[in-house]
């Protein structure tokens, strides 16, 4: 295994799976979400936790910051319903595990857990971020990420359409959650088409169309921000952009999926670092303590990373991974000093 530490328990109160993975600490403590969702079997929410922890330390790493890949999942069944009492003893079962990492694992909210569930945790543990605003933390991440998808997606739209801006161009978004909403806000003179799994969510400002035909649909850019695994072998074929930039993590269910894209002329932005600009924002205010303005600045640069690697002769991946491995092999003081 390439991960460095896996723990899964049972939690004493909740009794359901209770999940931190860890992929490295060569840059620093690790850091990652806390995912509280369905899965079929509990091993299922293993594989996502190892999945997303290595997702964790090449977007630390991308990014430039001296911290390594986590990530905790509590993993409910399919059946048993989530009570407050329940999510109450899940989260506790976690903060005990969180604490018990001694500072070598920093949390924060992901899927299905937001700032309200971190100062659970933090009754636990100190290390725990982005709590509500109104108690000290800087609440959520969902703007602060969206910023970042859109500074990606301006570099793609200058590298593939030659264009300053995404007017009169087509977009297509997956998944209107927090993130999903916010980018289709920042997409001035587009044509918008959105869908998502619940329906409760269609917006009369946009087009809408269902998430079988999401892919499908002819676009210019696609934008994934619901789940993982969008792109496979099989799936590759049903792609109509040109530019794909989206928050979701793990977008490619195999390394080799970049390549099948780029067959088919379709520009791909690596999700770890498109998706970057939530822990960006997070760990500088709350961690360097920089103020909004100067946090923002660097979530900012995610653009910049992007041109970088749209003007590589390989593939953005490529270029992206290569990026990685430098980093994760300079030494820690480099990356504290940049």
């Amino acid at each position: 295994m390439e991960h460095e530490d896996l723990t899964v328990r049972r939690g004493r109160r909740s009794g359901l799976p209770v999940i931190i993975a860890v992929h490295s600490r060569a840059l620093g403590p690790a850091v990652g979400g806390v995912r509280l969702r369905r899965y079929s079997s509990w091993r299922d929410g293993v594989d996502d936790a190892l999945r997303l922890s290595e997702a964790m330390t090449a977007k630390c790493a991308a990014a430039g910051l001296a911290f390594g890949g986590g990530k905790s999942v509590i993993a409910l069944d399919e059946d048993t319903p989530l009570t407050p009492s329940l999510r109450q003893a899940a989260l506790d079962d976690l903060g005990e595990l969180i604490a018990a990492h001694d500072g070598s694992y920093l949390a924060g909210p992901d899927v299905g857990t937001g700032p309200a569930d971190m100062l659970v945790l933090r009754q636990h543990s100190p290390h725990v971020f982005c709590l509500p605003e109104e108690n000290g933390g800087t609440g959520t991440s969902s703007i602060p990420t969206a910023v970042g998808v859109l500074a990606a997606l301006r570099a793609g739209v200058r590298h593939v359409f030659g264009a300053d801006s995404v007017a009169r161009l087509t977009v297509v978004i997956s998944g209107l959650g927090s993130v999903g909403s916010l980018i289709a806000q920042g997409l001035p003179g587009a044509r918008v088409v959105v869908s998502d799994v619940d329906s409760s969510r269609r917006d009369p400002a946009y087009e809408w169309v269902s998430p079988a035909e999401a892919l499908r649909t002819p676009a210019d850019i696609f934008v994934p921000a619901a789940v993982g695994g969008v792109f496979s072998p099989e799936t590759v074929a049903n792609v109509q952009a040109r530019l794909v930039v989206g928050p979701a993590n793990n977008q490619l269910t195999a390394y080799l999926v970049a390549g099948l894209l780029a067959e088919r002329g379709v520009t791909w932005i690596p999700d770890f670092v498109a998706s970057a600009g939530g822990v960006i924002y997070t760990l500088g205010r709350e961690v360097e303590h920089l103020t909004h303005e100067e946090a923002m600045a660097r979530v900012e640069g995610i653009g910049s990373t992007v041109d970088s690697l749209l003007g590589s002769a390989r593939t953005p991946l490529d270029a992206a991974m290569d990026l990685v491995r430098e980093r994760l092999t300079r030494p820690r003081a480099d990356l504290a000093s940049r």
